[in-house]
């Protein structure tokens, strides 16, 4: 039984796995706590609205925690993908929101592509996110300039940018926002309206999870991403082993931000009514990436999972009203769970110390008996 779990503890999943779930029950903990202290009378039964709201509305419910959780999961993997190669890509709103106008632009303006408008309207969108990282690539790449500050800067450019342009380009003036795309550039819900009917779910989240397993494929089974994984965590070692590691950095950011400005376009070609709003606020999801990504422990599977959790629990709080507690209640839970999701990754250097130790200790043990066994053969 020791060994089994011993075993089990060297799994790198499930040391991921099991520091995430004890970094969501910490967050959720003191959650409850906040419950109990702005309302003790109504605590319990705010509490479960949150484990259980996502549920309510049955199929349609579930189906809208689906349609919430993609563009997260998105940036998520975005995000994840450029910590996995030991950047931080903090520019994942900017690359969404170009992304986003891109798709918005060839939906409104190309109706003569007939169905494959929104096939085009997303490579669009792909093609826009990774030239907006493009450039923190390369200024970090050949200048040395630091992505976090390359891409914050971006986002800023890219939200006055889109903004300016949807003014000119594909502008409603009497609402404030971009017109609606044709049709034919909305994705395609691909059976999933008739398993979740009613809800704005489309084949959105189908492409993400594709994206999910397509990412996890190149970071873990292809030389590639053996070579962006090793430029992460050495650059210098990497050089000696013949990898281009400039060339891998510039890589690393263009295929995060591909991914994030997917996600945009994601956003945008639905038939749930979402417009890019000319206001001058950056696009939240890009940030929320971030937390699904910690979350997650940036490994692809993990960010699908944190994502469609994050989604969850925020759809569980559009209910914490029927208790008497402020809407904002819920941003102040999810927002704890975020700041333990930080914790998830000490817990799991945590696991890998241990089971570190614990080979150390018997593994000379276990040498040494499988010698005398020969012997005695």
């Amino acid at each position: 039984m020791k060994y089994s779990m011993k075993n089990r503890l060297r799994s790198s999943a499930f040391s991921s796995f099991l520091s995430s779930l004890i970094a969501i029950a910490a967050g959720l903990l003191v959650g409850f706590i906040v419950l109990l202290i702005t309302n003790p009378s109504q605590a319990l039964g705010g509490f479960a609205t949150i484990l259980l709201g996502g549920f309510t509305g049955g199929a349609k419910g579930v189906g809208n925690v689906f349609y919430f959780a993609t563009p997260i999961i998105m940036t998520g993997l975005s995000v994840g993908f450029a910590f996995k190669t030991g950047l931080f890509n903090i520019g994942a709103s900017g690359q969404l929101i170009a992304g986003g106008y891109a798709a918005v632009l060839v939906g409104v303006t190309m109706p003569s592509l007939g169905p494959s408008q929104w096939i085009v309207a997303l490579l669009a969108a792909m093609i826009a996110g990774a030239f907006w990282a493009l450039i923190p690539g390369i200024l970090k790449a050949f200048f040395n300039v630091h992505e976090v500050i390359s891409g914050i800067m971006m986002n800023y450019i890219g939200m006055y940018m889109v903004n300016a342009l949807v003014v000119e380009t594909v502008y409603d003036s009497l609402r404030n926002q971009s017109l609606p795309v044709k049709a034919t550039a909305n994705i395609p819900t691909f059976g999933l309206d008739k398993v979740f009917p009613d809800s704005s779910l489309n084949g959105g989240f189908l492409i993400a999870i594709l994206l999910v397993i397509v990412i996890y494929v190149i970071l873990n089974k292809t030389v590639f991403g053996y070579e962006l994984k090793a430029c992460g965590y050495n650059q210098d070692a990497s050089r000696y082993a013949g990898i281009n590691a400039k060339k891998n950095l510039v890589l690393s950011l263009v295929i995060a931000g591909a991914l994030a400005g997917i996600a945009g376009g994601i956003m945008y070609l639905t038939r749930s009514g979402k417009f890019i709003e000319v206001i001058d606020v950056l696009a939240v999801e890009g940030f929320t990436g971030i937390p699904v990504a910690l979350l997650g422990l940036s490994n692809p599977i993990g960010i699908l999972f944190s994502g469609i959790f994050i989604s969850y629990i925020t759809n569980g709080g559009f209910y914490m009203q029927l208790y008497n507690f402020v809407p904002q209640i819920i941003d102040i839970i999810i927002s704890i769970i975020i700041y333990f999701s930080a914790f998830a990754l000490i817990v799991k250097n945590f696991f890998d110390k241990y089971t570190l130790r614990s080979g150390n200790k018997t593994g000379p043990a276990e040498t040494k008996k499988q010698r005398r066994g020969k012997i005695n053969g």
